[in-house]
This record gives structure tokens, sequence and C-alpha cells, in this order.
């Protein structure tokens, strides 16, 4: 409880305890971390990077064998946003909106599972069930009416063309129980946008310390307003606290990671960290993918062509997260190389071997680029 964690700080600085380490266990460091932080220097530290000698462990061994490191400088703390509390703030309410869209996800797979078992297949035609054609053609379905043709007719804008197909898919067994189900999903989803709605307001709010590192971050192909509120929620919006893209990239998650073993280096996937972070990123590398003429569209069309979409999508993000380190340090908006950056530099570095091969061979070269 609180107090008890009052007087357990009096008692450290009592004892002139000046630097306090603890184990990032769930949620359960921060009453200990915001607590001590007032009166020391804290570090929260990565369970994965002190793992004491299996078999001898007791809640007061660990805490031992982290002092040992501590002292021996065998540490390294975590990232964690310091106060003020907005930005810690806006890292919950941003990481909320996930959890809700999430739900919102789960609860529309749960509605076309239903239909499914109704024989109801407007997913087969529209884009989801909780489009506005959808929801009308649901709504009157969970109202009594069962005709295929009256349904369909119900179709809005550019489904009115899908008609004759959305009387195939509007031809089943739909039932007074899957009405009751259909209802009660529907009124689910519209909870959740709303309360989805009520959350982005709240966020805007929260976020308007950060507008400009907002404004500028939404420069980038591919980074809309969300991805770009969860990329200062997570990181402060201040980069002096990584000492380089590279450093910033490995703690997100998105850089590779390395493994050596006897001269012999194998594929070891991505890193872990921070997957609120991640996820963002690789959202936005999706839709990066689907713009035309931008250096990170033809980033990903080459990489997976070699080596999958999935692994493309992880290079971009990495592109984006350092693209993002750069202009929130320099305060500078994206700059974009051009869909032909990758190919030119390709050139070049084939151009130099080449050269390189004819020197070796005796020959002087002199380049005479073509008009």
């Amino acid at each position: 409880m609180t107090r008890s964690l009052e007087l357990m700080r009096d008692w450290l600085v009592g004892q002139g305890v000046t630097l306090a380490a603890m184990e990032s266990t769930s949620t359960y460091w921060k009453p200990v971390f915001y607590a001590l932080e007032e009166q020391m220097e804290c570090w929260l530290l990565n369970a994965a990077h002190m793992k004491a000698v299996p078999g001898r462990k007791t809640d007061v061994k660990d805490a031992e064998w982290i002092a040992q490191l501590l002292e021996h400088g065998l540490l390294r703390p975590s990232f964690v946003p310091p106060p003020p509390p907005p930005i810690r703030r806006l890292r919950l309410l941003t990481r909320y909106r996930v959890q809700l869209m999430g739900d919102r996800t789960r609860d529309a797979g749960r509605l076309e599972k239903m239909l499914e078992d109704a024989s109801i297949k407007i997913s087969s035609v529209a884009s989801s069930v909780t489009t506005v054609s959808a929801r009308a053609m649901l709504a009157a379905l969970i109202a009594g009416e069962a005709d295929p043709e009256v349904l369909a007719q119900l179709a809005k804008g550019k489904m009115r063309s899908k008609i004759p197909d959305l009387i195939e898919a509007l031809t089943g067994h739909f039932d007074a129980d899957h009405a009751r189900l259909a209802a009660a999903m529907l009124g689910r989803l519209d909870r959740v946008d709303a309360a989805l709605t009520a959350l982005d307001e709240t966020i805007d709010t929260a976020s308007r310390p950060w507008a400009h590192q907002i404004q500028l971050l939404q420069t980038i192909p591919g980074v809309g307003l969300k991805v770009a509120q969860a990329i200062v929620a997570e990181t402060g919006g201040e980069m002096s606290r990584f000492p380089s893209a590279a450093h910033l990239a490995a703690w997100a998650g998105v850089a590779p990671a390395i493994h050596e073993s006897a001269g012999r280096r194998t594929l070891a996937g991505a890193r872990h960290g921070n997957k609120w972070l991640t996820s963002a990123l690789v959202e936005a590398a999706a839709s990066a993918a689907r713009r035309k003429n931008t250096y990170l569209s033809a980033q990903q069309a080459r990489i997976a062509s070699r080596r999958g979409a999935k692994r493309a999508q992880v290079a971009a993000a990495h592109s984006i997260l350092d693209s993002a380190y750069y202009m929130l340090e320099r305060n500078e908006p994206y700059r974009d190389l051009g869909p032909d950056w990758l190919q030119h530099r390709h050139d070049e570095a084939h151009t130099r071997r080449l050269v390189a091969q004819l020197e070796r061979l005796g020959h002087t070269v002199v380049i005479d680029p073509a008009a």
C-alpha cells in the first residue's frame, strides 16, 4: 500500500541510499518506482539481463543479486518516461485506445462467425460487417425482415452495384436466437465506438503540449495522427534520451537481433522491445506500402521480393523510426528520398565494383556518364 511504500522510502533515505534498482514485473513495479523517484535515482531493469544461478531463487536472494550486479556496473536501466506525469498519462491513454480497437475487432469477428452459423454471408460481399450498408441490413434482419431482395435494397453507395450478390449472401436461416445475439453484439460494438470517440477527444487534449512534434511526424508517409501520438507517447517526444537512432530502434524492437557463435552468424529475427510502439510502426509501414512513388514503398517492394512482406514491413518500420528520431532531434519535416534512391545507390556501388575489377587487371578507367 502507499503508506507502506512511503515508510520504505523514508527508511532507504535514512540509510543513505541514492540509487534503487528493481526488476520489471508487469505493472507492479510502478507504485514502488513512483514512490522512490522523488527522493533518489531509480532504475527499471529487464529481467532477461540478470538471471541468477537456477535452483537458488528466493525473493531475498533476487534482491541481493540485483544489488551485486548494480554495484559492479553490470546493469543498464530501461527507459521510463520521466516526470512530470503528462507524458505517462498520454502513454496510458494511447495504450488503452489500442486495447479498445482490439476489442472492436474481436467483437466484429464474433458477429461475423455468428452470421456464418445462420448462412448469412454479408462479409463475402461487403468489406466488413460494420459498414453502413451492412449495419442497415443487420438492423432489418433483427427487426424481422427475412426477404433477401428487400434486405439487399438497403445497400448504399457503391454497394448498390452488388445487389444480385447481396441477395445470394442474405439468403439463409436467420432466426430469433440469431437476432438476439446480433443485437447484443451490435450493442457492444456501439459502446466501444462511443468509448473510442470519447477517448480520441481526451487524447487530443492530452497531446496538445506535443502538437508540433505530432505535426512533424505526420509528414512521414503512412504515419497518421494516431501513430504519431503513439510515437510521442512511447518515446516522450524527446530524442536526447536515446544516444542514437540505432539505440532507439533496438529499444523499440525493430532492429535485427545478432546471434554469433564460433564465428558463425545465424538469423535471430527481430529483438524484443516495446510492443506498443512496434505495432504502431508496423501499421504505419503497411500503410506506407500502399503509397506510390515513395522511398518506403520502394524499400518494401524490394525486400518483399526476397524475404517476404512481413520482414519488409519490419524493415520499413525501422526506417520510419530512424526518420522520426532525426526529425524530432533536428526539428525538421520529412524529406522523401524518392522511389529510385535504392536503385541509384545499387547502381553506383555496382559501378565502383566494376571499376575496381578493371583497375586490378591493369586498366585505367575513365567514367563518362551518358547524357
